[in-house]
């Protein structure tokens, strides 16, 4: 791993990849609470499951409204200071789940999320290109794929400490909800501080500019790429897909098979899936070691939209099987269609990119509604929208393999 965290003067950034990945970690937990959240509030406040999908919208809207703005902070303080910033607001969202759990009404959780996206969001703005700038350019998607293996390792927390806490307390326990979130928020207090008092190198990301008629130059509109439009609509539909399965796993396993809890079921998504998930992103930075980014997508792509296929058509043990399957399929999606949208950027292209790819997170905030909708009697055909999402990301990894010939 040494060697793609080195710059071509040699220069090493293990350290500061290290700690950037611990920030993977923390908002992969964060992200995998949610999935626990919208079972448990089908429940407690009484809502359908398209409502439920409001847990989802709540947080991944927030992506949409302050990419640019995170975009801007990063361009104004640089990305050390921006992600201390988005530190700070991940504490203060999870901490504000300790008044909303004595109003007892789904509104203040639902802001309190919102706060917490907000500073997700900016986090995520600065530690995507931070890392793909840490060594060479052809082994950015590398770089970017195992920091989210910890973003992974958080994908696994989340379900088992939320559904511990949450499915595992008693009905009387009015701090069932805010449990999990005063445990998130004491460990980005103590990362924030470790943050702030840490040196990170500088790095300039236009060291990346190359003069191949391919590439985009420093002063064309970053809109004028084919290659970057299709990005951000791939984001979006990732983000959606992805949202939507993890949000809805527990409706459909417990469906599938009546006796499983929500409690069994979410360590199901925990030990099961997200461990899947967790693998996929690993093993994916080995694969491209012989694989091109864009061959993986296409081959991923494919065989996700595959998975949902079987999904939809719910035939028992199989269906089942071919849920987890997508999640390994599913995990290297994100990192790499980031990688491939801001390449060949400059600097100042770059910030600009990265804070309209992680607007299309709010993919997240629109799908699981529309699923919850869909799903409404029969959780199954739900799945059919990641479906079509998959084979368009096969489609962006397919276009992306012919304009790098």
């Amino acid at each position: 791993m040494k060697s793609i965290l080195k710059s071509s003067t040699g220069k090493s950034y293990l350290v500061a990849f290290l700690l950037v990945s611990c920030l993977y970690l923390m908002w992969g937990c964060a992200h995998g609470l949610l999935d626990v959240l919208n079972k448990h509030f089908q429940g407690a406040f009484e809502m359908t499951k398209a409502e439920s999908g409001f847990v989802q919208f709540s947080t991944y809207i927030a992506y949409f409204i302050m990419a640019l703005p995170a975009g801007l902070i990063m361009g104004k303080v640089g990305y050390k200071k921006g992600i201390v910033i988005g530190l700070l607001l991940f504490a203060i969202g999870a901490f504000a789940f300790i008044p909303s759990a004595f109003l007892h009404s789904p509104i203040p959780f639902l802001i309190a999320l919102f706060v917490l996206a907000c500073g997700l969001c900016i986090i995520e703005t600065g530690a995507h290109p931070y890392i793909t700038a840490m060594g060479e350019e052809d082994s950015a998607a590398q770089r970017i794929n195992i920091a989210a293996g910890f973003n992974g390792v958080g994908w696994i927390i989340g379900p088992i400490i939320g559904g511990a806490l949450i499915f595992g307390s008693s009905p009387e326990d009015e701090l069932a909800l805010a449990k999990p979130y005063i445990l998130v928020g004491i460990v980005v207090l103590i990362v924030t501080v470790i943050f702030a008092w840490t040196k990170l190198p500088q790095i300039e990301v236009n060291q990346f500019v190359v003069e191949e008629k391919d590439h985009v130059k420093a002063t064309t509109s970053i809109w004028k790429s084919t290659g970057f439009v299709l990005a951000v609509l791939a984001q979006f539909s990732y983000c959606g897909a992805q949202t939507g399965i993890f949000s809805f796993f527990i409706n459909y396993v417990t469906e599938l098979d009546p006796t499983l809890s929500n409690l069994h079921a979410s360590q199901l998504l925990g030990f099961g899936g997200m461990f899947l998930f967790l693998v996929g992103r690993l093993s994916s930075s080995f694969i491209m070691r012989w694989l091109k980014p864009e061959m993986v997508l296409i081959i991923f792509g494919l065989l996700a939209a595959i998975c949902m296929t079987f999904v939809v058509m719910s035939v028992g043990k199989l269906s089942l099987y071919s849920l987890y399957a997508s999640f390994f399929f599913m995990s290297t999606m994100f990192p790499t269609i980031f990688a491939l949208g801001v390449r060949g950027f400059s600097d100042s292209q770059v910030k600009k990119a990265s804070s309209y790819l992680v607007m299309g997170v709010a993919g997240g905030a629109v799908f699981p509604i529309l699923m919850g909708a869909i799903g409404t009697t029969y959780m199954a055909l739900g799945f059919i929208l990641p479906l079509f999402c998959f084979v368009f990301i096969s489609y962006f990894g397919y276009h992306q393999m012919r304009k790098a010939v």
